[in-house]
């Protein structure tokens, strides 16, 4: 069975907790401590296996965990680190966070491995916390919570033309003809549920990337019938075919189909719907009378709107080879990038929104403190050095209101801030 949409939950490993102990020794009767810290939680990994090409494993399994990190002992003894767990997933699976359905990642182009969730830090041992003062701390610190998140994961199929039409009108025939593919194909009334990947080869050019997307009925904007199945398979396409029915050896109008795919595909995105297209008015094999000849009907009502029609029969090749050099061209005036979904939603930053924090001014050092148990947690886990890292550090300080709270104490640009250890000079 071919899956393309799949909701698991995944959760990184707990940070093993610090140890309390004292170095207990003949001859040393006051020894130390010697707590060791417990070891860091696994992370959560996405990973592109060029192997697969659906996403049927994660609709039986649908829990992941990754190893908690073992606690410290005595005799400073480092917990075990966590081990990772690492998710396999086919290439162009977009990864969204389920109830607010806003992109976390896109296992697309060059994104070929991303740590979803990284494991809590293990917590460090009572020996850190000895001083001058206190020789004998009786305190460790406990291991950073694991993280846990319920995902949706959607695969969405990368490739340079989508091939759409109604069931019926010869997607899978005219892929096997152009492509390497071979789909099932049979004169039955029901659509593919797979959405087919061939490459074209052009010979000494450029070949191309082709997939019959599953067959589209009226209403799929709206979820019906396949619905946004058949949708989201066309989102990273540059060219759309329209293959057609000509002689309406169905029964159907093919002006009228291809109006209707237009209208699905404008309801559902816009930016879909504006891409370059080009008509194969197929089964012209099966037409008779040349005279009321019914291609032509279709190039009077779409070529003056800039969409090329290519008369072809999918079952004799007819037509079928100008039809492939003129999408080539096409395909030549457009950006080669694949087409990436940005990242909407920050799983680093899911929980800290709500936890509390505090503004002061240090009159002493001429600072303004920002502290809290969100800030601590940030700060543990985010690299400050990475251009990703200090955006999201940013962003982490608007959303959470603490530049707003900053600029109701009075700060003003240059002024410096100070969170725990790291500080800066404030600019807007």
């Amino acid at each position: 069975m071919f899956a393309d949409r799949a909701k698991i939950y995944v959760r990184s490993g707990k940070g093993g907790d610090g140890h309390v102990s004292f170095r207990r020794e003949k001859y040393v009767p006051n020894g130390g401590p010697d707590g060791g810290d417990g070891g860091r939680g696994g992370s959560v990994i996405l990973e592109v296996d060029e192997g697969l090409n659906t996403l049927t494993k994660y609709r039986h399994a649908h829990h992941y965990y990754a190893e908690h990190g073992e606690n410290g002992g005595k005799r400073n003894c480092h917990g075990k680190n966590g081990q990772d767990i690492v998710l396999k997933v086919p290439e162009g699976t977009v990864v969204k966070e389920a109830v607010s359905g806003k992109v976390i990642t896109d296992m697309s182009g060059d994104n070929r491995r991303v740590v979803l969730l990284t494991g809590g830090r293990g917590g460090n041992g009572n020996q850190h916390y000895a001083t001058s003062t206190m020789q004998a701390p009786k305190y460790a610190q406990p291991g950073q919570p694991a993280k846990e998140l319920e995902l949706i994961l959607e695969l969405k199929v990368i490739a340079d033309v989508g091939l759409v039409g109604f069931p019926n009108v010869g997607k899978s025939t005219f892929l096997s003809r152009v492509t390497n593919a071979r789909p099932k194909i049979a004169n039955y009334h029901f659509t593919t549920l797979n959405p087919n990947l061939g490459v074209v080869d052009l010979g000494d050019e450029k070949g191309f990337v082709i997939a019959d997307i599953p067959g589209l009925i009226e209403g799929a904007s709206e979820g019906v019938g396949l619905g946004h199945e058949f949708l989201r398979h066309i989102e990273r396409t540059k060219v759309i075919i329209h293959i057609v029915d000509a002689p309406g050896v169905e029964g159907r109008d093919p002006v009228s189909d291809i109006y209707t795919i237009n209208k699905e595909l404008e309801a559902y995105n816009q930016e879909i719907a504006k891409r370059p297209q080009v008509i194969a008015a197929n089964k012209i094999d099966c037409i008779y009378d040349k005279e009321n000849n019914p291609v032509e009907a279709i190039q009077k009502e779409f070529e003056p709107k800039g969409i090329k029609v290519f008369p072809i029969s999918a079952v004799t090749g007819e037509g079928v080879k100008e039809l492939l050099y003129y999408v080539r061209e096409l395909l030549d005036t457009l950006d080669d990038e694949v087409v990436v979904f940005e990242q909407e939603y920050f799983p680093e930053f899911n929980g800290l929104s709500n936890e509390p924090f505090t503004i002061e001014y240090d009159t002493q050092h001429e600072e303004y403190v920002v502290e809290g148990p969100r800030i601590e947690k940030m700060l543990g886990y985010t690299n400050l050095e990475s251009e990703k890292g200090f955006a999201f550090f940013q962003k982490f300080l608007k959303d959470t209101g603490i530049l707003e709270q900053l600029e109701a104490a009075g700060i003003e640009e240059g002024d410096t801030v100070r969170m725990y250890g790291l500080s800066f000079n404030y600019y807007k």
